[in-house]
């Protein structure tokens, strides 16, 4: 492992992570697919490959402790590998995401995703995605910074989502366990664009050194804000 210049060894663990980033967005695509078109097949799919994604995210993590050790890289490097690790690990956790968004899969359906516009919100966290691993490869600050700006947009759909159920859990009639379903699926997708936020802020972290703490909203400051 350590015959090869140092620099060989990072871009291949580098390219590994945007390897595994293209796994986990197609197989949240193909879980938002699976529940529109209520397909039992594509969601077993999306089951196994999540099975596959734990895995490369465990052999990728070892690969970094283990370079860690033996190389016991400084400066920029070991900020590389560190970023690495941890947006690994963000990758692993948006692809658990979309096994649960499958699991919802018996109260949901195409007229609920319409009218929730859950494919409009999850276009805008998969592009949050997407945009924090392109300014990883090119070490870009400006677009961690876009990444960053989005997360209210997911946020706000997410309110949205949130007072349009509680809204329809006032009306007879409403089926509880759907909207109960409605509310895990919007909420995973704003986790979905939380985890694109803390990527873009690994991001900030390898280009300036700089580690800047984001805070979230909670479940309680959501329920305030639709109060007020």
């Amino acid at each position: 492992m350590l015959e090869r210049p140092v620099h060989e060894h990072i871009r291949e663990l580098s390219r590994e992570l945007v390897l595994l980033s293209e796994m986990v967005l197609s197989n949240f695509d193909q879980a938002l697919t699976a529940v529109r078109q209520q397909d039992q097949q594509v969601a077993r799919m999306v089951k196994e490959a999540d099975e596959e994604i734990n895995l490369s995210e465990v052999r990728l993590e070892e690969r970094c402790l283990a370079f860690l050790a033996l190389q016991q890289p400084v400066a920029r490097d070991l900020r590389t590998i560190v970023t690495i690790i941890k947006i690994n690990d963000d990758l692993e956790r948006i692809g658990d995401l979309a096994v649960h968004i499958v699991e919802r899969m018996p109260d949901l359906g195409t007229e609920v995703m319409d009218y929730y516009e859950f494919d409009k919100m999850a276009r805008v966290a998969s592009q949050m995605v997407r945009k924090s691993i392109d300014g990883f490869v090119d070490r870009d600050r400006h677009l961690a910074d876009e990444v960053c700006g989005s997360d209210e947009q997911v946020d706000a759909m997410h309110r949205m989502v949130f007072k349009m159920v509680a809204d329809a859990m006032k009306q007879d009639g409403s089926s509880t366990s759907q909207l109960l379903a409605v509310l895990s699926v919007s909420r995973y997708i704003e986790r979905m664009a939380d985890h694109a936020t803390r990527i873009a802020l690994e991001v900030i972290y390898l280009v300036t050194g700089e580690i800047v703490r984001h805070g979230e909203d909670s479940f309680e400051k959501i329920v305030q804000s639709l109060k007020s």
